[in-house]
C-alpha cells in the first residue's frame, strides 16, 4: 500500500525545518517574513508532491525555497543592490556543486575551523554562539554571564582575527598554530576609529 501524502510529508519534509529556517535566516533580508516563507514553501512542496513525489526531498525543498525567494525579489517594486547580489547567493544547493567547488569549500571550512580553534576562548565562544548558532546578542550575554557590550566587542575582535587569519595581514607573520590575538593598543585604536 502506498504511503499517504501526509505521512510522507511528516517523514521527509518536516525534519528539514531547522535547516530550512537557518537557510532562510541566512539568505532572506526581511526576518519578519521567514515564517511566512517557510509556510509557502511547505504549501508548494505539498502540492507538487501530491502530483509526483520528488526523488530527493531535501534538494526539492531547498530548490523550492530558492525559487520562492527569487520570485519574491523579482516581484518587488524596488530591487535593492543587496537583493540582486543575494540572487546569486541563493544558488547554493549541495546537489548542484561541482567536485572542485566542494573540495575548495572543504579546504576553506578547514581553514576557518583551524582559525576558530586559535581564537581566545571567550572570543571563540561568543563568535560561535552569535555567528554559527545564530543566538541573539542578549541571549549570548546571559548564557556567558557578560554584558551585551562585551559580546559586541568580542564579535568585532573575533571577526577581525578570523579575517586576518583567513585573508592575510599580520596573521601570516605568526606561526600557523599560534593563538590569534590583537595587540591591546592596536585593538583600542581600531575601536576608537570605528
Amino acid at each position: 500500500m502506498a504511503e499517504s501524502l501526509d505521512a510522507w510529508f511528516a517523514r521527509e519534509i518536516l525534519p528539514l525545518e531547522a535547516a530550512l529556517l537557518r537557510y532562510l535566516a541566512r539568505t532572506w533580508l526581511r526576518r519578519d517574513e521567514i515564517h511566512d516563507l517557510r509556510q509557502e514553501i511547505y504549501v508548494r512542496v505539498y502540492e507538487a508532491a501530491a502530483k509526483s513525489r520528488p526523488l530527493s526531498p531535501k534538494s526539492f525543498v531547498f530548490t523550492t525555497a530558492r525559487n520562492l525567494m527569487t520570485d519574491r525579489i523579482r516581484r518587488g517594486r524596488v530591487v535593492s543592490i543587496e537583493a540582486t547580489a543575494d540572487l546569486e547567493a541563493l544558488n547554493v544547493l549541495v546537489d548542484e556543486i561541482s567536485p572542485e567547488h566542494r573540495a575548495s569549500a572543504r579546504q576553506e571550512l578547514s581553514r576557518l575551523a583551524h582559525a576558530m580553534d586559535r581564537l581566545p576562548p571567550q572570543c571563540r565562544n561568543v563568535v560561535w554562539l552569535r555567528k554559527v548558532e545564530g543566538m541573539p546578542q542578549r541571549q549570548v550575554a546571559e548564557r556567558l554571564g557578560i554584558s551585551e557590550g562585551a559580546v559586541e566587542k568580542q564579535i568585532t575582535k573575533g571577526v577581525r582575527l578570523l579575517a586576518r587569519a583567513l585573508f592575510g595581514d599580520k596573521a601570516s607573520e605568526r606561526g600557523a598554530d599560534a593563538p590569534l590575538q590583537v595587540q591591546d593598543d592596536e585593538y583600542e585604536q581600531q575601536q576608537r576609529s570605528d
